[in-house]
């Protein structure tokens, strides 16, 4: 029986405190992928698709190294870059599904546990407009319990109203009934800019994904004209514009370790 997948409705918010103060608040939810059951929903489900056409489907293309079947691989080669080994993990990605074929995920965290169910690491996949994808890597401690806080320096390019030299700092409480991720982001200044994500618990079912259809049509359109709607408010409002710095690679990774970070 598909039990550790679901669906997780609620909101996003993102709250920015300088130059310029703007907010914004949209309803959306994520699918939570088990990907030990991802096959299984392919076959059971009628509207859900894995590495094909459905009304909401997951694609490798969008994920990890973007190469179909290589999806699980890629997470366990960059748990075992940051010296987390052994094998029969399980790995569940949170994520915007693709809706009639069309998706954009700003971030994707893989949430990746141990065979007795620790949760051993935490990856933040960040993607930008520009086709790039950074994922931070970032090993779980034995001290962390309940909530998680993790930091990291930022290595790729995201917004244009956001500059480079920034810091990230994640709360996370792990998917349960609920699920909460904030990330702050903070330049030698301070911080600058809050964003969340909170959402509660629904079964993956056929039933509730047409219920995500009647209640979130076209969400993941939605979400990329918010984002061009946002900016034209930014740059209105007359918040500095930061060019685009290529990523060295389309898809890098860091592992972040307790005194400092090396690439992978």
């Amino acid at each position: 029986m598909i039990s550790s997948s679901a669906i997780y409705a609620g909101h996003v918010l993102h709250v920015r405190s300088r130059p310029k103060k703007h907010s914004l608040r949209y309803s959306v939810f994520s699918l939570l992928v088990d990907l030990d059951e991802i096959s299984d929903l392919n076959a059971d489900l009628r509207l859900f698709g894995y590495n094909k056409a459905a009304f909401f489907s997951v694609h490798d293309a969008d994920h990890g190294n973007g190469r179909t079947g290589e999806l699980r691989q890629w997470v366990e080669e960059r748990l075992a870059a940051a010296g987390l080994t052994g094998g029969g993990w399980t790995i569940r990605m949170l994520c915007y599904p693709r809706i009639l074929g069309y998706v954009f995920n700003p971030l994707t965290v893989y949430f990746c546990y141990r065979p007795g169910g620790e949760l051993a690491a935490v990856l933040y996949e960040v993607c930008n407009t520009f086709n790039e994808r950074h994922t931070y890597v970032i090993p779980v401690s034995d001290e962390e319990s309940g909530i998680l806080r993790h930091r990291c320096a930022k290595e790729m390019y995201v917004s244009p109203f956001m500059p480079m030299n920034c810091e990230y700092s994640f709360r996370i409480s792990p998917p349960a009934d609920d699920i909460a991720i904030h990330i702050g982001e903070s330049d030698p200044e301070g911080p600058m800019l809050f964003a969340s994500f909170a959402g509660e618990r629904r079964p993956l079912s056929d039933r509730s994904l047409l219920r995500m259809l009647l209640t979130y049509p076209l969400m993941t359109m939605k979400v990329m004209g918010g984002i061009h709607w946002e900016a034209l408010r930014l740059w209105w409002k007359g918040v500095p514009v930061y060019r685009h710095q290529p990523a060295a690679t389309r898809v890098a990774s860091t592992i972040v370790v307790q005194n400092g970070m090396k690439k992978s």
